[in-house]
């Protein structure tokens, strides 16, 4: 196998673990905020904050604590993932690599 074709699987390979690990924690996170949402005013998180029956501030409140946190929980475990290539390939994936401007 030439190196070319090492360094394609190997960033196949990064993608992969990119995606896994992003969903993984954005999953966890949502179900973490679902229940500290409950735990803290008594009702479920709204199913879709679009919904006009949903009020407008818990629409918000919860959109805004969803999207930070399960981005910046993705962002984390995608970082872990990207250390862990990097000790077993020893390089960075091309994804990843920053730009000689």
């Amino acid at each position: 196998m030439s190196k070319s074709n090492k360094a394609d699987k190997g960033d196949k390979i990064w993608a992969i673990m990119a995606l896994v690990s992003g969903i993984g924690a954005a999953k966890v996170t949502n179900k973490v905020l679902s229940s500290g949402w409950k735990a803290s005013t008594g009702r479920k998180p709204p199913a879709n904050p679009a919904d006009p029956d949903v009020r407008l501030v818990e629409a918000v409140l919860w959109s805004a604590a969803t999207g930070a946190t399960v981005a910046l929980a993705r962002m984390f475990a995608q970082r872990r993932a990207a250390n862990y290539y990097v000790r077993s390939v020893g390089r960075l994936p091309k994804q990843l690599e920053k730009d000689e401007s």
